[in-house]
């Protein structure tokens, strides 16, 4: 048995955890990283890598079938749904060499590319290596959950670990979740030519704006994706090909393939935390406020801290526990300003609170200010007006916004930003937004909220004209 002895032990080689073993061992530590499947995790093989590219090859389609607006003649596209898949895997390969074992080593990381079992509170296996190490890091993600459905057992399915592979075009794909992957693939896949039905149990982008959701859901729909809610799976039954689907209140689906997407559940089944006398909540793993668990020698952070889960936000909690494990300074997690970002056309993107979540917290100190993409000059020259803007206002400073519309993702940058710093609505206003630009939607949102207090305001137009009568 090989021993090693390091100063931060990685587990897991996703998002979070070679942010970790890049940062640290830049700065000097001596830093294991072990990894028993792929360099890059989830992100990269199976989640936004892929799904992103796979969402381009459809939006090109969507634009052969939908150009007449812009002077040119729709066309029926040709989609080859395999060399669709070639884009994906080539998107993959451009981006691995980033996230690949040669480069972390070229960095002084000690890769390992085994997976990792904890034999006590210090000490890991990984193979025939035993590994002693100062700090930690747990960060080994999350997995597609497979719910125990009566019949799944006996029928084939794909998850966002296998549809990536898949090169036949479905004729009718059946999705079974309306979360963000559900529906990001619904979208893909309707545009590239399948029969898409998504079938929900509750509501469908539950977590989200509702009045946001419905520009989503209205798009999908007109392109023709089949959407039930309300609809909780009782038994799955058939064969490839050919796939029955059988709802709690006697609803029927019927299809060609099936997609699992109805949530994740954290990877901890080979790491033996009860060796290292790590406790797990029903989501994950048990962390603090400085992502510590409660072995305060080893962090958890990303999808398997049980919190939310998005690749940035396992870069986020990189960056915090960096600081406590190398430097020995608090450190603690905010989650306010953490966007996220559903990549459908239009896109769906939110940063801190709802408006109902700001009315429950805030109640009569809170003010919605609204923009619409119908009155932005470069939305209407894309033909892109669908959507809209509302900025949750407090005392002058944004607390949460929602945008639903083109490039809404981007969009959602800036007020980031702003919930991160505690910026004020007038520096918002103060910005310059190039014209004609699909981010002046930000400043117009700003200027929404001045605008009452500047146009409809007594006073103001008092003071006006006081001046105007004595200026000389």
């Amino acid at each position: 048995m090989n021993r090693i002895k390091t100063d931060i032990l990685v587990i897991g080689a996703g998002s979070g955890g070679l942010s970790v073993a890049a940062g640290a061992s830049q700065m000097g530590a001596d830093v294991t990283l072990l990894e028993g499947h792929e360099m890059g995790g989830d992100c990269l093989n199976f989640g936004c890598v892929p799904s992103k590219a796979l969402i381009a090859s459809g939006k090109a389609a969507h634009a052969q079938a939908s150009s007449a607006p812009f002077g040119v003649t729709n066309v029926a596209p040709n989609v080859d749904y395999a060399a669709a898949k070639d884009h994906v895997h080539d998107v993959i390969a451009q981006i691995a060499p980033v996230d690949s074992q040669e480069r972390f080593e070229s960095l002084g990381v000690r890769v390992i590319r085994e997976y990792g079992t904890f034999l006590s509170r210090t000490e890991v296996q990984a193979g025939d290596h035993v590994i002693s190490a100062r700090r930690i890091v747990i960060a080994t993600g999350s997995s597609p959950l497979v719910p125990p459905i009566p019949g799944l057992e006996d029928v084939p399915f794909e998850t966002n670990e296998t549809i990536f592979e898949l090169r036949e075009k479905p004729g009718h794909l059946l999705i079974v979740g309306g979360g963000p992957i559900g529906i990001e693939m619904a979208q893909a896949h309707v545009r590239l030519g399948c029969k898409v039905t998504v079938i929900e149990g509750e509501r469908a982008m539950g977590k989200d704006d509702p009045e946001a959701v419905k520009a989503v859901l209205d798009t999908l729909r007109d392109e023709g994706v089949e959407i039930a809610e309300g609809a909780m799976v009782a038994r799955i039954l058939g064969s490839a090909g050919a796939i029955e689907i059988e709802t709690a209140d006697g609803r029927s689906f019927v299809g060609s393939h099936l997609l699992m997407a109805v949530g994740r559940k954290p990877n901890i089944e080979r790491l033996n935390l009860a060796a290292a006398g790590i406790e797990t909540t029903p989501v994950g793993i048990r962390v603090d406020d400085g992502l510590r668990t409660t072995n305060r020698r080893i962090y958890a952070i990303g999808d398997v801290a049980g919190g939310m889960q998005f690749t940035h936000m396992a870069g986020y909690h990189a960056g915090v526990i960096i600081r406590s494990a190398l430097f020995g300074l608090p450190s603690t997690i905010r989650t306010a300003h953490i966007p996220w970002a559903t990549y459908t056309e239009p896109e769906l993107s939110q940063v801190g609170m709802t408006d109902v979540q700001a009315r429950e917290a805030h109640g009569d100190k809170l003010e919605i200010v609204r923009f619409d993409y119908a009155h932005n000059d470069r939305a209407i020259a894309e033909r892109k007006t669908k959507g809209f803007i509302k900025v949750m206002v407090v005392r002058g400073r944004p607390v949460g916004a929602t945008i639903v519309g083109h490039q809404a993702g981007e969009l959602a940058n800036l007020w980031s930003l702003a919930l991160a710093n505690k910026l004020k609505m007038s520096q918002i206003a103060a910005m310059v937004s190039p014209y004609p630009t699909i981010g002046e939607i930000n400043k117009r949102a700003a200027g929404a909220y001045f605008s009452p207090r500047l146009f409809e305001s007594d006073m103001v137009k008092r003071a006006v004209r006081f001046v105007q009568r004595w200026l000389p």
